[in-house]
């Protein structure tokens, strides 16, 4: 099968994917990416100078020890009350979008605050104050457009004799 515009990929088992090129916007996006893959670490570098400089070495190394444990521990017990909003949304059959977003803002909010650094810590506890997340995926939700949704269990399956 030849799609134009397209570049192949057999993916595992055979399956063949057509990966469009990307566009202006998507590479202005990756753009971006990379630009806080550079300036993020820069940024926690000169925090810890700073703080170094100011509080001393063993108060710094603390701080960062003490946020990770804090954090570990409010991402799980944040994290098992969305699983259970998420499970009641689905067992009342209601959207389960919001549930989902916050789950994944507290799984990424518990790497960020298991990474080493002021910045990250951050906006790490930012994503775990509810009020936060809850204006974070109002912003999100009004820049993403779903074309298509459907729910339901598929096509049935045709049972084979054993």
């Amino acid at each position: 099968m030849e799609t134009r515009g397209c570049v192949p990929y057999v993916g595992a088992a055979g399956v063949q994917v057509h990966l469009t090129p990307t566009t202006t916007y998507e590479r202005a996006h990756v753009m971006w990416l990379l630009i806080a893959f550079i300036a993020i670490p820069l940024l926690e570098i000169g925090l810890f100078i700073q703080v170094g400089g100011f509080i001393g070495l063993w108060p710094t190394l603390a701080i960062v020890l003490v946020t990770a444990v804090l954090g570990s521990s409010l991402v799980r017990s944040q994290g098992a009350r969305e699983l259970s909003k998420l499970q009641g949304s689905f067992s009342a059959l209601n959207d389960p979008t919001e549930p989902l977003a916050n789950g994944a803002m507290i799984l990424f909010a518990g790497a960020l605050l298991l990474t080493p650094g002021f910045f990250t810590d951050a906006v790490g506890f930012a994503l775990l104050f509810p009020p936060f997340r809850a204006a974070a995926f109002k912003w999100a939700k009004s820049r993403v457009k779903v074309q298509q949704f459907t729910m339901g269990t598929g096509p049935a399956q045709p049972q084979r004799p054993d």
